[in-house]
């Protein structure tokens, strides 16, 4: 177990530092939390991936479903060191062959997901992973479109959350597990 430094674990307090705040982007008012910035820290970086490993490697998980694009960075390292398949859940019209499609909500519209057909089988335990999670909109959706394919959702896991979804908190009856709070 690290040693944790007033209460709050060291590898956190790097990683949180290493995500740069970038105001008004994509638009006025949204305070974007970059993680490109997280990637330039290879140790911090690391120790992102090595959190989510030491929660995912003995929950019998077979699939990490990556949510494009960002989930695609955390996604696939997770996977193999957990011994888990990865599957990338895309934007439309980025995967060939046949698919399965999931569309939601944003705020400024619609949006959707599509998965391979056949890339999971009936009851394979997944985890969902992307960068953020906010509205948990998106997070919904890839929830529903890996349990129209039979999947068992086990757990949401992404890098940062907003303080409601700090720590572990629930989605649609899910769990979500954050590593740091949405900086300001």
């Amino acid at each position: 177990m690290l040693e944790e430094e007033n209460g709050v674990d060291p590898r956190l307090q790097a990683i949180s530092a290493a995500i740069r705040v970038v105001p008004d982007f994509p638009k006025q008012g949204i305070m974007f939390n970059d993680i490109t910035t997280l990637l330039l820290h290879p140790k911090a970086f690391k120790d992102a991936v090595e959190i989510f490993v030491d929660r995912y490697k003995d929950m019998g998980i077979s699939a990490v479903a990556g949510i494009e694009a960002r989930g695609f960075i955390f996604g696939p390292p997770i996977a193999l060191a957990i011994g888990a398949k990865f599957l990338p859940l895309r934007k439309p019209r980025k995967l060939p062959g046949e698919v399965i499609s999931e569309a939601y909500e944003l705020e400024y519209g619609t949006d959707c997901l599509e998965m391979h057909v056949g890339a999971i089988e009936p009851q394979e335990r997944v985890i969902v992973v992307d960068d953020l999670v906010a509205t948990g909109g998106t997070l919904c959706a890839a929830m529903r479109l890996l349990e129209r394919a039979g999947a068992e959702v086990v757990e949401c896991a992404c890098l940062i959350g907003v303080p409601k979804f700090k720590g572990r908190c629930r989605l649609n009856g899910k769990p979500v597990f954050t590593l740091v709070e949405c900086r300001r």
